[in-house]
């Protein structure tokens, strides 16, 4: 039998794929994701990172969210989940991070924090300097970010991300043509980064309907009657798939709609709809999957808080070490405070006392300090 390979089973919950909504401000990103989120999740399930200037959350009545005005804190925000996921958040599933833009540029000034620590002769003012400059520093930036992100998806904790776009000239690579396009406001390599990797990317856009009337006026050159578009009529959608690569969506599930109307319950139909088209593939029940897929999420859960002990644990026998090895320091000279340990440790099996592995060892040693 062959070590390496494993056939994928599609997951059956929307949660378990990473998801990218992008969009001009004010077209209510915001709201929908709180609302999809809330459907899927609870209200106790989701948390959303209004990250560095965004306020978004203050005009979204009873939405579950938290400040990240810096990387400091974004970084403590996310840590706190990873080491803390069961015992203080067993219920939440995903983290929205809105928006995407605004934590690149919470994470640059950190990348130059970084740089200038380990390269303290050549100190830079800015990311294009940092790491030897050639994109390095954006390279970095890219990658404490994801990292960040995907330390969320080991302890079960998924992610959205929220982005604002803009409309720019785009040359095609095989005909040379330029045209028109509706894609991000950011980087386009901070935003390919996360194109890559997310399963679904969502454009909302206001789709007018325009129509040329007359204005009884004519042309004094031409003669002929001058007419103007009149907005007739105005949806918000949000766009998976566009054949004319006109709207910068992407999709990694063949089968997902073009578009939807702007609304929580259409966006949970289409995801849905376009897993069950790939999972019905493999000829499997419905039915089988779901228990299947229950039992083994009930499993990672048991994996993730054992994992979880133990970090605390370690980390308990840590400080605790620390503290005997600090007091040894503190009195190297006087033996007599010093041997009661050492036979303390002897006794209990270990060399010396910084080579303890049972928590319940150390704290004896640290009680005849105490």
């Amino acid at each position: 039998m062959a070590k390496y390979g494993k056939k994928n089973e599609v997951k059956l919950d929307p949660l378990s794929y990473n998801l990218a909504l992008i969009g001009e401000s004010g077209i209510g990103k915001t709201t929908i994701i709180k609302k999809y989120c809330e459907k899927l999740a609870g209200e106790d399930g989701y948390l959303f990172l209004e990250i560095g200037k965004e306020d978004g959350a203050d005009a979204i009545d009873g939405i579950v969210y938290e400040n990240a005005p810096d990387w400091d804190t974004f970084d403590d925000i996310i840590n706190d989940i990873v080491t803390n996921k069961i015992s203080d958040y067993p219920q939440l599933r995903v983290v929205v991070i809105d928006t995407y833009d605004e934590l690149f540029r919470i994470a640059e000034p950190e990348v130059v924090r970084m740089h200038n620590v380990e390269n303290t002769e050549k100190p830079v003012k800015s990311i294009k300097g940092a790491f030897g400059g050639f994109q390095a520093g954006e390279d970095k930036c890219i990658e404490i970010v994801l990292d960040k992100l995907w330390s969320l998806k080991d302890v079960g904790v998924s992610f959205i991300v929220i982005g604002h776009t803009k409309t720019k000239n785009v040359d095609d690579p095989v005909t040379g043509e330029s045209y028109m396009q509706l894609t991000t406001n950011m980087s386009q390599k901070y935003f390919n980064a996360i194109k890559t990797k997310v399963h679904f990317l969502g454009v909302a856009a206001i789709d007018r309907k325009i129509v040329k009337e007359k204005t009884g006026k004519k042309d004094f050159v031409t003669k002929k009657e001058i007419t103007k578009g009149v907005v007739k009529g105005e949806t918000r959608k949000i766009t998976f798939r566009d054949d004319n690569f006109v709207i910068d969506s992407k999709s990694r599930f063949a089968d997902i709609v073009e578009d939807i109307p702007m609304e929580a319950d259409a966006l949970i139909n289409a995801i849905n709809d376009a897993i069950e088209k790939e999972r019905s593939k493999s000829g499997r029940k419905l039915s089988d999957d779901k228990d299947r897929q229950e039992k083994a999420e009930a499993e990672k859960l048991k994996e993730i808080a054992k994992a979880e002990r133990d970090k605390k644990e370690a980390k308990k026998l840590e400080d605790i070490i620390s503290k005997i090895t600090d007091f040894i320091k503190e009195n190297k000279s006087n033996m007599d405070k010093i041997k009661p340990i050492i036979a303390a440790a002897k006794n209990l099996g270990y060399d010396n006392p910084t080579v303890i592995t049972k928590i319940e060892d150390a704290k004896k040693v640290l009680a005849l300090i105490s």
